[in-house]
């Protein structure tokens, strides 16, 4: 009998793909990838036209000689590695590894660790795929040529053990552009007016809020102005104009994507981007569900396709049918607009079966994957089913030359919601209008209800908005969100509290390293080009070696340059009036994780560390002492009194001396202007030319 050989990544997948085939079936894991350029070097050179020099990856040994062992009882190979690129990389390190050049080899993927899938595979195998190859290995050129020859200049400059990636230093820079724009922000105030109006006949009044004076939109910026309002309202009556009734649609979601699940998960679950990606991989790897044995219960996890094979969609819809009736079924299939970024050799990710429902694994399953798999699941069952049908009423109501609107909808056909509801929807009604109001109606003023308002900033980014604004710029792929964003959180250049991501002193230094000497790997459409021109690679529209080519040469100017600049900025240990309490030194300023520290400069003799203050040169507005830079355990800079815990005060802008001359209060930095810390005051100046 015909010995055969499967090789897979991971050894979680062995005992599932085991279960599907005979005695006459070995399959083994290489445990992901088996070789790799050298830690030491670059790994390749203009000199000897930039072939790449792999090695053995340490560790790998005894895997590798096990592997060997099969092959020479295999009359046949297959090598079922992911069905991405980098799964394609690994399959041919492995014939090179394991010398499978006289051997029979096949190259197999599946969607899905199911029985159907993987024996489906096996019928149709094919050669490996030596475009998607030379796209994930030049994608790894790439980034070692932006790792290796930046990294080492940031560890002269600032602190060994930093790095420079050409996904996460963009990844870096739009988080501190973000921070830059919210702590430029200045908010600015505004007004809004609504009037509780009783229906004669009716116990509870409707809210309707005004939209227009003299058919023009209307924009009340102050107190003085809504006053006028006011006064212009006071003795009108109020009659209902118009009343518009229809109809509004909200979509079916599509299915998963990786990007998408990161998110939804982030929202709904609570669960960071590196959670989502760990226990969405046992669940597509498989997991022991009572009476069926190892399953994997959902398709392949790194995808930014949409798109459903026809046997899934026709069992989805047959489930729907049965489960929810004929109504909910959805009349075509949803689809997402083109887009040139999209690969579209993966299908969406969804359950399996979608007869495997939630209730009938949760027994099986850990809290955590019960919950992804439920949101899984549901998203997916959603997407077969039909839209959800509002019917909407807007009243336009006159008082005098002032217009006042209420809104809303009620929901009139639950579709998809039946079994699936976005984590931020807030479709709920916020007041229930009478089907019965119309131009007749009397109304009569209950009271004015004027509400001063002040813009806000920007959000600060998530690790799921962060994901999400990636994407749209088509920076990295569906495999690289959680890498990048884990290895900026690492290296503390972000920092992340009550689920929001803040730059770290740290962060803001590599960064403004990054945007001076480096400017064109830290532009988003620099990376967002690369990744496009990967995506030619991989279809076997461009040679790979022009790529790194055309890229190598302008980094190494880039990185000369760079040397010769900052060769002109020596950081070296700060001396500071600060005496060493144990041996009586003059303490020096260091990096530490958490940014600066004191520390004797006696080291080792003396072991002698403080915390480091570093003054701004401003009076605390509480008591007068001096205000410092501080941070927060997770290395957020703030600015507090030196005096702490005595005096409590702190500022997340950075105060000055001046005072708010319209309140009082302290004013702190904005840019280019100052404003008064207090947002209710709302005073701002132009900086002069000296405070600039």
């Amino acid at each position: 009998m015909a010995k055969y050989l499967v090789i897979v990544e991971s050894p979680a997948k062995v005992k599932t793909i085991k279960k599907f085939l005979g005695k006459n079936y070995e399959v083994m894991a290489s445990n992901g990838h088996v070789r790799d350029l050298p830690k030491s070097s670059l790994g390749f050179s203009p000199e000897e036209d930039y072939e790449p020099k792999y090695i053995t990856i340490r560790g790998k040994g005894d895997v590798l000689a096990k592997l060997r062992k099969e092959v020479k009882k295999a009359d046949k190979v297959y090598l079922a590695t992911d069905p991405d690129r980098e799964g394609e990389a690994i399959s041919w390190h492995l014939t090179k590894a394991l010398k499978l050049e006289d051997k029979k080899v096949s190259r197999i993927s599946f969607n899905e660790i199911t029985k159907n899938a993987v024996t489906a595979s096996l019928k149709n195998p094919r050669e490996i795929d030596m475009d998607l190859v030379d796209a994930q290995q030049t994608r790894r050129m790439l980034d070692r040529m932006v790792g290796y020859k930046i990294s080492p200049l940031l560890w002269a400059k600032v602190k060994r053990g930093l790095s420079a990636g050409r996904v996460q230093s963009v990844a870096l820079r739009i988080v501190c552009d973000r921070e830059e724009e919210i702590e430029a922000f200045i908010p600015e105030e505004y007004w809004t007016l609504e009037a509780a109006l009783l229906p004669k006949g009716e116990k509870k009044p409707i809210l309707a809020r005004l939209v227009e004076y003299k058919g023009e939109k209307i924009e009340i910026a102050s107190e003085e102005q809504m006053n006028g309002v006011l006064a212009q309202l006071e003795g009108k009556s109020f009659a209902v104009q118009d009343v518009k009734k229809g109809e509004r649609v909200k979509k079916a979601p599509l299915p998963f994507t990786t990007s998408t699940l990161q998110q939804e998960a982030y929202k709904a679950l609570n669960f960071p981007i590196s959670k989502t990606m760990r226990i969405a991989q046992q669940l597509y790897e498989g997991v022991d569900i009572k009476g069926q044995g190892t399953v994997g219960l959902i398709t392949y996890l790194r995808t930014d396709s949409v798109r459903i094979s026809d046997e899934a969609d026709e069992a989805a819809r047959v489930f729907v049918e049965q489960n929810y009736g004929a109504q909910y079924l959805s009349v075509g299939e949803g689809k997402k607009k083109s887009d040139s970024k999209i690969q579209d050799a993966h299908e969406a990710i969804r359950p399996t079966s979608i007869e495997r429902t939630p209730a009938e694994v949760k027994d099986s399953l850990s809290r955590d994957q019960f919950r992804l798999y439920q949101l899984i699941w549901k998203r997916f069952a959603a997407s077969r089913m039909a839209n959800a049908v509002y019917e909407t009423t807007a009243v336009g109501i006159a008082a005098g030359d002032y217009r006042f609107r209420v809104s809303t909808s009620q929901l009139a056909f639950d579709g998809f919601k039946l079994a699936y509801t976005e984590a931020d929807d807030d479709e709920g009604d916020k007041q229930v209008l009478l089907k019965s109001i119309g131009t007749d109606t009397k109304l009569s003023l209950v009271e004015l209800e004027p509400k001063q308002h002040f813009t806000q900033p920007p959000a600060h980014y998530t690790e799921g908005s962060l994901v999400k604004t990636l994407e749209e710029l088509g920076i990295g792929r569906p495999s690289t969100y959680s890498p990048t964003i884990t290895t900026i959180l690492a290296r503390r250049y972000i920092t992340k509290e009550n689920k929001n991501l803040y730059v770290t002193e740290m962060g803001a230094v590599v960064n403004s390293i990054m945007k001076a000497s480096f400017p064109t790997i830290v532009d988003e459409r620099f990376t967002a080009n690369m990744e496009s021109l990967l995506d030619s690679v991989a279809d076997g529209e461009v040679p790979w070696k022009s790529v790194v080519a055309n890229m190598y040469p302008d980094i190494e100017a880039a990185v000369q340059e760079a040397e010769q600049e900052l060769t002109k900025v020596t950081i070296e240990d700060e001396v500071t009036d600060e005496i060493c309490e144990a041996c009586g030194r003059n303490m020096v300023i260091k990096y530490g994780p958490h940014g600066k520290f004191l520390a004797c400069p006696g080291f080792p003799d003396c072991r002698n560390t403080k915390p480091y203050y570093e003054k701004i040169g401003v009076a605390c507005p509480e008591c007068g002492r001096d205000v410092v830079i501080k941070t927060t355990k997770k290395g957020r800079r703030y600015y507090g009194c030196i005096g702490y815990p005595d005096c409590e005060f702190m500022s997340w802008a950075r105060p000055v001396e001046k005072k708010c001359p319209r309140c009082g209060s302290y004013m702190v930095d904005k840019g280019s202007r100052l404003a008064c810390s207090d947002t209710h005051c709302g005073y701002t100046e132009a900086k002069t030319e000296s405070e600039n």
